[in-house]
């Protein structure tokens, strides 16, 4: 390649005025109408119009700069001819112009009353041999326009003609980017190239960005179009089909009903997921004749995805005082649970998103535990929903059934939901330790994506076979003891313990919640009836003997209903119920505290026990016959239960010199023990040494003292080992009227979780050892071997506590 002088002679001018042009940049031999309005730039019109039509064309950087400063106009732009003007009515004029040559601006000379410029013209390199390099270029940058044409690309035939005659490589690359429609920048860039090779294979690069973009624009019209030609096609047929239907007499009011399904099914704002199953088996219902088998089971199905609250939720009521306000009415103590309840809303009331606790009461029957479910709801404005789990052995009644068989519904869950229509509701499940389990399967095992927060955001129901989010849920449980229920369902819960009331608890629950409520029921006013304290309390000690509350509500409706009778009869007066009138209304005691019915008596023993149903008194009574030796249990006892009466004899016969018997005093008597209360199964470790207690009772002829309980294992070395469920059994002696108990060492740890009003009503003594239990329970400390031989008929006086004697807990 070498320079040299353009074959037409064009005779430019060094000055020439400037026409900024905005949003376009001319090339060489290119003709284009441009419209001239700003007052600089109309003068500059005139001014080549009076001379030799010629004008400098440069493009501004920024199209909405009215006036133009030097720094705004690019220096590199084209020399061009004006061929035609037009004044137009708003005093605007059109102008058709010609590009020449390209020049570069070297001066500003004027800028009154338009822009003069100096410049200095750029004469490009000619080619004068093509290269196979060149020749390939010119090749590819034709079959790339062709490319463009046929992806919808507006290029003018007469364009398009001359492209595929024109060999002049830089002649080619200005005529293509003056048609491809280039941004200015870019199209800026190429004219301030000089040699047409680099230039053309710029014009290249654009070229192919541009059939990129037209593909991807020809891909979205044509899916646009399939979907619009399908949308179109669906429309005619479905109106073609109602159009039968009529003429047929059919489904004018199934057409309707479909429509509103479908409605249904957009107002549900169901997830992605469900409505598009939804909108799936709309369609095979449509298209089903209605008298079809499967048209109800659709049909029906569909009703339940649009009646789901996928959803619709309750706002949360997140004021603590409020909520701590209606827990104290509904709920008298239980402060553990409350102070929970309070601390949940406390922390959603600083995070919006958390997961739904799994709470779990266990606690024996008639405590309160669904009721507190009611309270909890009632206390964050939320919807509460319960089911009862008691005998549940199907697997199906948590997860649904199949939608193929006959007869499906969604399991209690989905349930429940639907009917309380809220997705964020107060869920209590009742009764979980009753589960069972058989060949239809476990529920148990169907509760655990249930009640674990890190699933059950999408439980899958058999029946609707669409993942609910469950999180939201606040799920309560409730058990009357928690051993039934399987490690791993135990493990996703937070157990809370409610143990039964004191006498004191009770009287007050009487006053605040049981007599208005059965006065109430009974169709009574408070004005006609009254209870006393003294009333409630014999009711509360001689008529029940419960952890809970149900039987005491009981006996006191049995009263309303007999005051409620005189009012029928006429009686307008106030009946006032003192505790000399409860055997009136209530017949005789129904039990009378053990302790006023005997006195210190030789082997019998207090114990206590553990139940499902709160804690109990146990008594166990041991005599020794002449005989062969032998042991003999009684009272339908357990193995564990009969291994620590052994155990318990074992430690004796280890200790005779102690107790002041003889070494072989076992081959000629027959101890026999036995625990009240035959019919009912007992057994557990705990009343080891009760037992041994009334064996040394027994064998040393010594008393034990009535108003002492006492609860522990004992090993063979006559240690005293802890046990379980202390609360319920201080509970149960506190009834009997029990004023000392005797507890294992090792269970004063427990004490800080009993409230402090129950632990000032009983004196808590712990042991560590049998000897220091046989020292409080006995009238008297047992004679030594020596002492027994020496006075064999005078008993010994009650030994002195040494400095190793029971600590007191108080």
């Amino acid at each position: 390649m070498e320079n040299h002088q353009d074959k037409e002679d064009l005779k430019i001018p060094d000055i020439l005025p400037l026409l900024p042009v905005r949003d376009v940049v001319v090339y060489p031999y290119m003709i284009i109408p441009l419209f001239v309005g700003r007052e600089i730039s109309i003068s500059a019109v005139d001014w080549a119009l009076s001379r030799d039509r010629l004008i400098f064309l440069a493009t501004q950087k920024d199209i909405a700069d009215e006036e133009p400063s030097p720094d705004e106009i690019y220096p590199v732009g084209t020399v061009a001819m004006i061929m035609r003007m037009l004044k137009l009515p708003d005093g605007r004029v059109k102008i058709l112009v010609q590009g020449l040559a390209k020049a570069r601006i070297t001066e500003f000379v004027e800028s009154k009353p338009f822009f003069s410029v100096r410049i200095d013209r750029i004469i490009e390199p000619v080619v004068v041999e093509t290269t196979l390099e060149t020749e390939a270029f010119l090749r590819t940058i034709k079959e790339q326009i062709t490319k463009i044409t046929s992806l919808g690309k507006s290029i003018s035939s007469e364009v398009t003609v001359i492209l595929e005659n024109m060999q002049d490589p830089g002649s080619l690359a200005d005529l293509i980017a003056s048609n491809i429609g280039l941004k200015v920048e870019e199209a800026q860039k190429l004219l301030e190239i000089i040699d047409p090779i680099e230039r053309l294979k710029k014009v290249s690069e654009y070229l192919n960005k541009e059939i990129e973009l037209l593909s991807m624009q020809a891909r979205i019209q044509s899916a646009a179009k399939e979907e619009m030609g399908k949308t179109q096609r669906d429309y005619f047929l479905r109106e073609q089909l109602r159009a039968i239907q009529q003429e047929l007499g059919e489904a004018d009011a199934r057409s309707e009903e479909m429509t509103d399904l479908r409605k249904a099914i957009e107002d549900a704002k169901m997830p992605a997921t469900a409505e598009k199953e939804a909108l799936k088996q709309l369609g095979r219902l449509e298209q089903m004749h209605p008298d079809a088998a499967e048209s109800n089971m659709l049909r029906t199905y569909l009703d339940w995805l649009v009646e789901l609250p996928w959803s619709k939720s309750t706002k949360d009521v997140l004021d603590i005082k409020r909520a701590r306000t209606i827990l104290d009415e509904d709920h008298y103590y239980l402060e553990k649970i409350k102070d929970r309840i309070l601390e949940f809303l406390a922390v959603r009331k600083l995070k919006k998103k958390m997961k739904g606790p799994i709470l779990c009461f266990v606690g024996p029957p008639g405590v309160g535990k669904t009721s507190l479910g009611k309270s909890i709801a009632r206390a964050m404005g939320r919807k509460f929903l319960r089911i009862s789990l008691g005998g549940v052995r199907d697997e199906a009644e948590m997860r649904g059934h199949r939608r193929t068989y006959v007869g499906a519904l969604p399991g209690r869950i989905i349930q429940g939901l639907k009917q309380g229509g809220s997705n964020n509701p107060v869920f209590m499940l009742d009764e979980i330790d009753k589960l069972g389990s058989d060949f239809r399967g476990d529920p148990s095992s169907a509760l655990l994506e249930i009640l674990d927060p890190e699933q059950n955001h999408a439980f899958s129901d058999h029946y609707i076979n669409l993942p609910f989010n469950l999180s939201n849920v606040m799920f309560i449980a409730t058990a009357n003891q928690i051993d039934p229920v399987p490690s791993a369902l135990r493990d996703r819960m937070e157990v809370i313990r409610l143990s039964g009331y004191t006498e004191e608890e009770k009287l007050e629950i009487s006053k605040r919640y049981l007599i208005p409520r059965q006065i109430t029921e009974n169709g009574i006013s408070e004005d006609l009836v009254s209870f006393s304290d003294e009333a409630l309390k014999t009711i509360i000690s001689k008529y029940t003997r419960e952890a809970g509350l149900r039987n005491l509500e009981r006996e006191i409706g049995s009263i309303c209903r007999k005051v409620a009778r005189k009012v029928a009869e006429g009686k307008k007066t106030r009946t006032v119920i003192t505790a000399a009138t409860i055997a009136k209304y209530l017949g005789p005691p129904k039990f009378l505290r053990e302790m006023e019915m005997e006195s210190n008596e030789i082997g019998v023993a207090t114990g206590l026990a553990w139940t499902p149903v709160g804690g109990e008194v146990l008594f166990v009574e041991a005599t020794v016959m002449k005989g062969k030796g032998g042991l003999t249990l009684t009272g339908q006892l357990g193995d564990v239960m009969k291994e620590s009466a052994q155990a318990a004899l074992s430690f004796i016969r280890s200790k005779t010199g102690e107790f002041g018997l003889s070494d072989d005093f076992f081959t000629n008597l027959e101890i026999h023990v036995h625990v009240p209360a035959g019919a009912i199964p007992k057994d557990g470790p705990s009343a080891g040494i009760t037992m041994a207690t009334a064996l040394v009772s027994a064998l040393t002829k010594i008393a034990v003292r009535r108003d002492v309980a006492m609860t522990g294992e004992i090993t063979l070395r006559g240690r005293v080992l802890p046990i379980g469920g202390l609360k319920e059994k201080m509970l149960a002696a506190i009834r009997a009227g029990i004023t000392t108990i005797i507890i294992p060492e090792q269970n004063r740890k427990d004490l800080d979780e009993i409230p402090k009003h129950i632990l000032k009503k009983i004196k808590i003594v712990s042991a560590a050892n049998i000897d220091e239990v046989l020292k409080l329970a006995l009238e008297k400390s047992p004679p030594s071997a020596t002492t027994a031989r020496n006075t064999p008929s005078k008993p010994k006086a009650p030994a002195r506590r040494a400095a190793s004697s029971p600590k007191v807990a108080s």
